[in-house]
């Protein structure tokens, strides 16, 4: 940007406050831009991608799947979570063909979200996936279970604002069906 010193923060400490397996939790304290201090608490994320997958009939793949947090069964595009050193395109090549079974014989990166910028440093890279092979099954991880759906960009742009769609990640994706660089 163009000069932002004016906000910028700066970590004095850090103190890591929980360990997980997929999350991390730190506590800084930092140096606000007025020469005061206060603690930011955040997770600390691998990232993750999401696929808008077109089939050749034009329609969007999308999984049902439970989202324990919430208690509830969401309606979501493929996505998953990047693995230490992967590229972020083959991790959309991977998740697609795990969580759908279907390959793409051509890939468009459209850009990147941050869902939580007030406490993760979490990013999802999105991708359009086209000319689509259907290889028959699915590659689930050991733990996941999930259901295929097809629809019409329009139906999912209208679940969206029926509220049927409400994962932030998938409502960011759609909105990229508009935008004038995807190539369909």
């Amino acid at each position: 940007m163009k000069d932002d010193a004016h906000l910028i923060e700066t970590q004095l400490d850090t103190e890591v406050v929980f360990d997980g397996v997929l999350l991390h939790v730190s506590r800084d304290q930092v140096r606000l831009p007025n020469g005061a201090s206060s603690l930011r608490e955040y997770v600390t994320h691998p990232g993750a991608v999401v696929v808008l997958a077109f089939l050749p009939n034009g329609k969007l793949i999308f999984e049902r799947q439970f989202r324990y947090p919430l208690g509830r069964v969401f309606l979501e595009l493929p996505a998953g979570k990047i693995d230490p050193g992967e590229d972020i395109l083959e991790t959309a090549k991977r998740e697609l063909l795990e969580e759908t079974g279907h390959t793409a014989g051509r890939w468009q990166y459209l850009g990147v979200m941050h869902p939580c910028i007030g406490y993760s440093n979490e990013r999802i890279e999105i991708f359009a996936a086209f000319d689509l092979v259907d290889h028959g099954a699915q590659a689930l991880d050991h733990n996941e279970f999930l259901e295929l759906v097809e629809l019409a960009p329009a139906a999912a742009q209208e679940a969206v604002w029926s509220g049927e769609i409400t994962d932030a990640k998938t409502i960011t994706a759609l909105y990229w069906l508009n935008h004038p660089s995807l190539q369909k």
